[in-house]
């Protein structure tokens, strides 16, 4: 039997070009939709992937990417206009006769988040269940790839710390690549995933003083916590040029990190695709260039 063609959004982020590097090397059928042409989707191009330029909020554009296509991954930026967003995939899947939908939502996605970001994700989460797809959500906690973020990194590489208004709240960092794998095992199989949201979590949950023993162990030198208040934090986040309406989602979500909403282990990835996530070892073993840099 043909393996469908799979559609993959988001194509050049952290979680969709990992997936479509997977389903590709096993000789899946993939469509990529990015916003632009430019080398990143060249990259998508030399992977195997049809890639179609297209915006989420363009209901046409997406109808079109979605044409022959069985199931789908949706991803949409921390960023205004996911609800729309939503609302645009849900009406283009079910006029292409979509059947899944894979869903990357985010562990703060509640109905009483104060995060604007969060609580879209609730709401889109809601009306891609009103729509009658197949549905599979991820909640993800924190991503370990936010270490690699140039704000981030640089209080690590120049300062030797992580400043964060976390507290003592704990997570267990989860790989983008990791992450792939499990979205890559659902899209090919949805039927037994139907229905379900999945919190996403690495193997092994730590305060951010382990977070920063975990990097220092593989880096050979001393990582320090350094708690800071939610003000400072804010500030250098604007400061660094973040967006008003990002600054606002990881302002509150770093409340919600206090009071253990981003907590847990691994549960899911281990049993569904075989192997466990990476601990934060691993990752920062695995992307130690960029901590040399």
């Amino acid at each position: 039997m043909t393996q469908a063609t799979i559609l993959v959004t988001g194509a050049t982020g952290d979680t969709g070009r990992r997936t479509i590097e997977i389903l590709t090397a096993k000789g899946v059928p993939v469509r990529a939709l990015v916003r632009q042409e430019d080398e990143r989707s060249a990259a998508l191009r030399a992977m195997g992937a049809e890639v179609v330029p297209g915006d989420l909020l363009d209901l046409n554009a997406v109808r079109s990417a979605l044409e022959g296509i069985r199931t789908a991954y949706f991803v949409y930026p921390i960023a205004p206009g996911l609800i729309d967003a939503t609302a645009r995939f849900a009406q283009a899947a079910k006029e292409a006769g979509v059947e899944a939908v894979v869903n990357m939502s985010q562990i703060s996605a509640r109905r009483v988040a104060k995060s604007q970001a969060a609580l879209d994700h609730w709401t889109a989460e809601r009306v891609f269940d009103w729509s009658g797809l197949a549905m599979t959500h991820l909640r993800p906690t924190y991503f370990a790839q936010w270490l690699l973020y140039p704000h981030w990194r640089a209080h690590i590489l120049e300062q030797g710390q992580i400043r964060l208004p976390f507290g003592e709240g704990r997570h267990a960092p989860i790989a983008a690549e990791d992450q792939a794998r499990l979205i890559a095992a659902i899209l090919l199989d949805p039927l037994p995933h139907q229905g379900k949201r999945y919190n996403l979590h690495g193997p092994v949950e730590l305060s951010q003083q382990g977070v920063a023993d975990a990097i220092g162990e593989v880096l050979g030198r001393k990582i320090s916590y350094q708690p800071i208040s939610l003000e400072a934090y804010k500030q250098e986040l604007l400061d660094a040029g973040l967006s008003a309406f990002l600054v606002q989602h990881l302002g509150e979500v770093a409340l919600d990190y206090q009071h253990g909403v981003f907590a847990g282990e691994d549960s899911i990835i281990r049993e569904v695709t075989g192997e466990a996530p990476m601990t934060v070892q691993q990752f920062v073993t695995l992307h130690k260039e960029l901590f040399n840099a």
